[in-house]
């Protein structure tokens, strides 16, 4: 779908989550990049190669725009705004990375986190483990600890390689029947 129509962000997940008390842009920074370390996925791009689709895994690091809203009059009105046009930018799934993130600045103790990632990276349940790794990763770092996640026994290419031998013959034939009835 997204070749079909490419300037159309339907597929995007956005998220906002409000930040209060004191923030730490070097640990915010910190977390970003050991998360995108971390999840193979949020640096991965998606190219079509013979006709193909094809994942690339690239070291990517993913920005930190900062946006400061603190002397906007109506600054709930105005984050409002700029969550809604960045979940409506759509991305160009060829290039990642495919998680964009703006902190915006409200107060000086008030801050909104804006992720937004495609969803061809992420899902609903996806977002719950991004935002319980983002808790401990900037909590660690914003205290000088090692953080406590577990290893990842297997990232997405993996699952896709797996799901991709496991989809062939007989299943691949009743997987096909079912999403054409």
């Amino acid at each position: 779908l997204a070749q079909l129509e490419p300037e159309n962000a339907f597929y995007n997940s956005p998220l906002a989550v409000r930040l209060k008390g004191e923030l730490q842009l070097e640990p915010l920074e910190q977390t970003l990049g050991a998360l995108v370390e971390r999840h193979e996925v949020l640096r991965t791009s998606f190219v079509t190669e013979h006709g193909k689709p094809q994942q690339v895994i690239d070291p990517v690091m993913v920005p930190l725009e900062v946006v400061d809203l603190s002397e906007e009059p109506d600054r709930e009105a105005a984050v409002q705004a700029l969550a809604v046009r960045e979940a409506a930018q759509p991305f160009d799934l060829s290039r990642g990375p495919l998680l964009r993130v703006k902190l915006v600045r409200l107060t000086p103790d008030e801050h909104m986190l804006l992720l937004t990632m495609h969803h061809i990276v992420s899902d609903g349940w996806s977002m719950g483990v991004l935002i319980r790794e983002v808790s401990e990763l900037y909590s660690a770092f914003a205290e000088g600890r090692e953080p406590q996640l577990a290893e990842l026994p297997v990232q997405y290419a993996d699952y896709a390689s797996w799901q991709r031998e496991w989809l062939q013959g007989e299943v691949l034939d009743e997987q096909v029947q079912y999403w054409r009835t």
